[in-house]
């Protein structure tokens, strides 16, 4: 079920998105409609907002969304200047559209940035205070950014991709340093593993399995 916000505080305008959205038992959509920015919790597969609303400027709110969230957003506008959609493009929109639209259009361009988000997503990972972005190289703990090295992501990518799992020394060791160097320092991954510990504060997620190597865990 992919869950849409619509964000338009024009209600025949609104309606009409929603009608095109559902149209041809498009039963997958779930569409959550709004005039205005009161709504506190913005999460969802894809956003249409206005830019211009009762109660502020889209720009402004795509600009602190795009802070801690890379949900896709579709703006409309009436405004059609060049100027304006190369801000929205630049804040992070994923596609800009003017008023007056066709809705059949709208829909295959809504439809083709939930398909290009959806792939992207299978090399994401979110859970709890963790969003990790393996394609875009993004790391957060809470909203906030985190710097890895390349080494410290080839373990985190190892470790998530095999969730649950208990990856022994051996195995990680051979994946990660693949560089061809003939000799990697036994010390070497622990000292990545406390690393991107401290770094994710992520004690009680990457466990390590004494004797055997390291572990990801949902629930410590």
């Amino acid at each position: 079920m992919k869950k849409i916000l619509i964000i338009e505080d024009d209600k025949a305008l609104n309606n009409g998105i929603v009608m095109a959205l559902k149209r041809e038992e498009l039963s997958f959509r779930q569409c959550f409609q709004f005039s205005d920015l009161t709504k506190e919790d913005y999460d969802a597969d894809l956003i249409i907002l206005d830019v211009n609303l009762p109660d502020g400027n889209g720009f402004e709110f795509l600009k602190n969304l795009r802070q801690t969230s890379q949900i896709p957003v579709i703006l409309l506008t009436a405004n059609d200047l060049e100027t304006d959609e190369v801000m929205g493009l630049e804040l992070g929109a994923d596609d800009y559209v003017t008023k007056p639209f066709s809705l059949m259009v709208l829909r295959a361009r809504i439809d083709k940035i939930l398909k290009k988000s959806s792939a992207a997503r299978a090399n994401a990972y979110s859970e709890g205070k963790f969003f990790f972005d393996f394609d875009a190289m993004e790391f957060r703990v809470n909203g906030e950014n985190v710097e890895l090295s390349k080494t410290e992501q080839k373990l985190l990518k190892l470790l998530i991709q095999n969730k649950e799992k208990t990856l022994t020394r051996d195995f990680l060791v051979d994946r990660i340093w693949t560089d061809g160097a003939e000799y990697v320092d036994e010390n070497a991954l622990s000292v990545t593993v406390a690393r991107l510990r401290k770094k994710l504060d992520a004690t009680d997620q990457i466990q390590t399995v004494y004797g055997i190597g390291y572990a990801w865990r949902t629930k410590a």
